[in-house]
């Protein structure tokens, strides 16, 4: 008999509702899992109790019929994300002992569904990174090991969970490339929907004009199943859209003849592994096979995404982050005769925030800054505008998806110091952060392996609001890549 927890979210949603099983023996199966996989350090916080209480709550609403699509589905949340009465801390010392006193969107709509939480997964400290690295619960592992067993970065909780059979799926913040990237690196599916189709509120803010939440899953169609749960308008977020959210697994046909898929030359002349490349090269060939007409377009401010990306997220970030500072909520240093409230700001950020974050609010800081702003954030908001409407050209002049790869390497080791240096955290993001920047939906898809039998991704780029053609091409994808291969039992 298959494991539960290795089932995907379609198939687990069928297996509840013809009562194969119940919701509570699913959730034990994923609690077991979590247990067996501790050493990964996936999850920042574990939820067992709550997680039971809610899977027997949707085992009551399966009976009763008509439950849900994620009735009874275990999930794992990104602690980015605030969950009413459950501790969330991004990853930061700063926000230790915070209990948020409220829920955002996503999670609600997650909820009111009867999907169940197993808990709150590790990230970089407040999304600041690439590998988990900074976290202040350690870095997370990947499920991944290269040859000789060598541990691997999974890019962060979320796609270690996933990729390990602890979930079938999860949702966490995508800024510059945080679901896709992390996704590539894992062999699992991540995915940035257009900037405003999922609401923000309860996400702790990075970069506002950035930021977007989205899913994690094992396949295309479980993460057409989470992102229709969670779309939709948030009255807390006045930047969501109020656009109908599509049926996106019914988009599902997996047809894409006479679709027009863009190659952008500009990427090509990008530093990428050599694997990377030639996956890269066969995708072209599957989409070819499937039906669609490949073009090769231009986009010709690519190479400028990163150094824009490394100047909007820190200022945007330095004013987000700034109510971080120990009075109301969270840490606060202790104090010494004498010292005031601005001793107790100095300290509680110094002591609370570790040293990349305090050099991005720094330098964010820095280019909000009197005398900088225009020479700074506002050229890098002009090139921004440049790089979005190489997008809008290459859609206008009829094409309607974009190929790329999803990270430049396979998944690096977990100790590289690497991971820490900031122009390779940019760089790690040079496929991903042009799609943050123009708010346009992506998806990254595990199409294949490297040498060492290590998941490498491609990624998808769609016209905004166009979830379900990215879905759809990416389903197509999916199938003719039959990614099958799944990570070694090595924790």
């Amino acid at each position: 008999m298959t494991k539960l927890n290795t089932l995907t979210i379609a198939a687990a949603r069928d297996g509840l509702r013809k009562r194969d099983f119940t919701a509570a023996e699913l959730a034990e199966a994923c609690l077991g899992a979590m247990d067996e996989a501790r050493a990964l350090n996936a999850f920042a916080l574990e939820t067992g109790d709550e997680a039971r209480r809610q899977a027997a709550a949707a085992d009551t609403r399966l009976g009763a019929g008509a439950a849900p699509d994620l009735c009874g589905i275990p999930l794992g949340i990104k602690d980015n994300l605030l969950t009413r009465g459950t501790p969330t801390q991004a990853g930061s010392r700063i926000l230790e002992g915070f209990v948020p006193p409220f829920e955002g969107a996503a999670t609600t709509r997650l909820w009111q569904d009867g999907a169940v939480m197993l808990g709150k997964l590790n990230l970089d400290e407040l999304a600041m990174g690439v590998s988990t690295a900074t976290s202040v619960h350690g870095p997370a592992l990947n499920p991944w090991r290269a040859d000789g067993g060598a541990k691997l970065s999974p890019g962060d909780g979320a796609t270690a969970a996933v990729a390990a059979r602890i979930v079938p799926g999860a949702i966490g913040s995508d800024t510059g490339g945080s679901l896709r990237q992390p996704a590539s690196w894992a062999g699992v599916v991540g995915m940035k929907p257009t900037w405003g189709r999922v609401g923000r509120s309860g996400l702790v803010a990075v970069a506002s004009s950035l930021d977007q939440i989205g899913p994690v899953a094992r396949d295309v169609r479980d993460a057409a199943i989470l992102l229709g749960a969670i779309a939709g308008r948030d009255a807390g977020d006045s930047t969501s859209s109020d656009r109908e959210v599509p049926d996106f697994e019914a988009a599902l046909s997996g047809d894409i003849r006479g679709r027009v898929v863009g190659i952008p030359r500009q990427y090509r002349d990008a530093p990428m592994d050599d694997a990377v490349a030639a996956l890269w090269e066969r995708g072209i060939g599957m989409l070819r096979d499937a039906g669609a007409e490949v073009r090769d377009i231009v986009l010709p401010n690519f190479a400028h995404g990163p150094a824009v990306f490394a100047t909007i997220m820190p200022a945007e970030a330095s004013s987000n982050l700034a109510r971080l500072d120990g009075v109301r909520f969270g840490y606060r240093a202790k104090l010494g005769p004498g010292e005031g409230i601005s001793e107790m700001y100095d300290r509680t950020r110094a002591e609370g925030l570790s040293h990349e974050v305090q050099r991005r609010l720094m330098i964010g800081t820095h280019m909000l800054s009197s005398g900088f702003y225009e020479v700074y954030f506002n050229h890098a908001r002009k090139v921004r505008r440049l790089i979005a409407q190489d997008f809008e050209t290459a859609f206008e002049s009829g094409v309607e998806l974009i190929l790329t790869p999803g990270a430049p390497t396979a998944a690096p080791a977990a100790d590289d110091p690497a991971l820490l240096d900031a122009v390779t955290m940019y760089d790690a993001h040079a496929f991903t952060v042009g799609a943050s920047l123009a708010g346009l939906p992506a998806i990254s898809v595990p199409a294949g392996t490297d040498a060492q039998g290590l998941p490498l991704g491609l990624q998808l780029i769609g016209r905004a609001w166009d979830e379900a053609g990215v879905l759809n091409a990416a389903f197509s994808l999916e199938r003719a890549a039959g990614f099958v291969a799944s990570p070694a039992r090595w924790w």
